[in-house]
This record gives C-alpha cells, structure tokens and sequence, in this order.
C-alpha cells in the first residue's frame, strides 16, 4: 500500500470538502476555493474529522494514482486554509523590481524593462531585504501549483549566472560559483 496513500488528512476547522462521484473535487476555505478533477476510480471519504483517499484494486495505475491524489487534496487545503508563498531576490547591479498597479516590472539588463501580469489568484508585491538591500518579490496565492509556475516562469527571465551571481533566484537558493579566466598563466609562445 501506498505509505503517502495511506495517511489521514486532517480536515482543518472553517475547511469544507465536497466530492463529486466523476471525481471532482471542490475545497472551500477562509482564502477562496479550489476546484480540481481526479480519477473517478479514487474515492475520498471522510471520518472523524479526517479525509481517507482510498483505490480499488492494486493495479499499477491505481497506485501511482493513490498517493498522487492524496497529496494534491492536501494541497488543496493547505491552500485554502493558509496559502502559498514563493519568494525570488533580484541580485545585480542597476536590477530593480518595482510594482506598477498588480503588474510587476523587472529591470534585469535589457534594453527594456519585462512586465509580468499576475494570473488569476495570483498577487505580487516587492520589497527590499533589509541586509542585502537586494529587491524581494513574494508571490502568495491558494493554488501551490500555480504559484510556482509562476515563481519559475520569474526566475527563467534572468537565471542567475555562476561567474557573478547576478539573476533572479529563489530566497536562500545557493548558486554555485565558478572561478573564470586565470589570466597572466603562461599561453603564449616563447621567443
């Protein structure tokens, strides 16, 4: 049995799961609501204030679809009930994130600057780190998915590169360093 499967999820106070027999499920909380749909094979009840995702037969398929399913639910309260935050710093010199209405402008090096609108559920806002002085953008939301996607989507715009370090990188990421040209060791010819 599947060990991620097979454990509870505790169903938080003011949280209010309805499912659906076609599979789709319905999560409403203090933060909105998330609607998904699962494999109708999989069913979720709930018992003694927990939800049990649980499959009908061992084959492969059900398997695979067992823990995925309940960690999605999961998810999707936790979404609900308190939601998701990514954080990316802007590391470089002249790179400025700056908040124009909900849409967020990034000044990473070209020749203009990118602007970024938010998808549904999705805010942004900007501020500075009191001890790098680097811009932070926080991008909360309900749908962990979502907030992500839109997290990588950011940071592909300028990757942090290894020689400098300057890009856009997820808060705490550590960005391996390389050393470049060792200038002055020899090379050229002898006369």
């Amino acid at each position: 049995m599947s060990r991620i499967g097979r454990r509870p999820i505790v169903l938080p106070k003011g949280v209010t799961l309805t499912s659906n027999e076609d599979g789709t499920v319905t999560v409403k909380g203090a933060k909105g609501t998330l609607v998904r749909q699962f494999s109708p094979d999989i069913t979720i009840r709930e018992a003694e204030g927990q939800l049990i995702v649980e499959r009908p037969t061992d084959s492969k398929e059900h398997r695979s679809l067992h823990g995925l399913t309940r960690t999605l639910v999961a998810n999707m309260i936790e979404g609900v009930n308190n939601g998701y935050t990514r954080q990316l710093e802007v590391i470089g010199v002249g790179f400025r994130a700056t908040m124009s209405g909900k849409t967020l402008q990034l000044s990473v090096g070209f020749s203009h600057p990118v602007e970024v609108m938010p998808r549904d559920g999705i805010d942004f806002s900007v501020a500075t780190d009191p001890q790098s002085r680097n811009p932070v953008v926080t991008i909360t939301g309900i749908d962990k998915e979502r907030v992500g996607q839109t997290a990588a989507e950011i940071r592909k715009l300028r990757k942090p590169e290894p020689y400098k370090g300057k890009g856009i990188r997820y808060k705490g990421e550590v960005v391996r360093r390389k050393q470049g040209k060792a200038g002055g060791k020899g090379g050229k010819g002898k006369k």
